[in-house]
């Protein structure tokens, strides 16, 4: 059984198998480990049935990815099962496959990408330019979280070894303050 754990946007977001739940957490760091002990017990799932273990890495909250990111290694390392990265662009394309993402990434600007185009920022007047490129743009509705198993599973089969890290699109405030110094 593979357990999905989205700690990009608001609130903390699971998945197992079909079962998809919605945390609302203020503070996700004290949220997230009772909520996921919570969601397994619901669903008589016991951590020895974890088979791996997929985290979305983003883009997204910078400190929400960071904590997702640490709190899946943890258990990852502690139940010696794959801890698998995936993406929003992946979620969105894996339903998608045609369209342009566009995420409003609440500063001004979107997070976008498509197949064959590297995930990128890219300000309101580009994007509505370069959104013409393709049939349809999505990004604007949240991602199907169903599918996150989809991919973990391919690239556990497919034998893809990418590094769990998060995908930072853009610096971080503290990094862009310290180069404006």
């Amino acid at each position: 059984m593979i357990l999905i754990i989205n700690t990009s946007g608001n609130g903390i977001d699971l998945a197992l198998d079909e079962h998809i739940i919605h945390v609302d957490a203020d503070k996700q760091a004290v949220t997230l480990p009772n909520a996921v002990d919570k969601f397994l017990g619901q669903h008589n799932v016991a951590w020895s049935d974890l088979s791996s273990i997929g985290v979305i890495v983003g883009p997204g909250s910078f400190t929400g990815i960071r904590l997702g990111i640490a709190y899946a290694k943890g258990l990852s390392m502690g139940l010696n099962i794959p801890l698998v990265p995936v993406n929003a662009f992946e979620l969105y394309l894996a339903e998608y496959p045609d369209a342009f993402v566009a995420i409003e990434s609440g500063r001004g600007d979107f997070f976008v990408g498509a197949k064959n185009f590297t995930p990128r920022t890219m300000d309101i007047d580009t994007l509505e330019t370069k959104q013409m490129e393709w049939p349809q743009t999505v990004g604007h509705k949240p991602f199907n979280l169903s599918l996150a198993k989809q991919i973990v599973e391919s690239k556990i089969q497919n034998n893809v070894n990418e590094a769990v890290i998060p995908m930072y699109l853009r610096p971080s405030y503290a990094e862009e303050k310290c180069s404006q110094n």
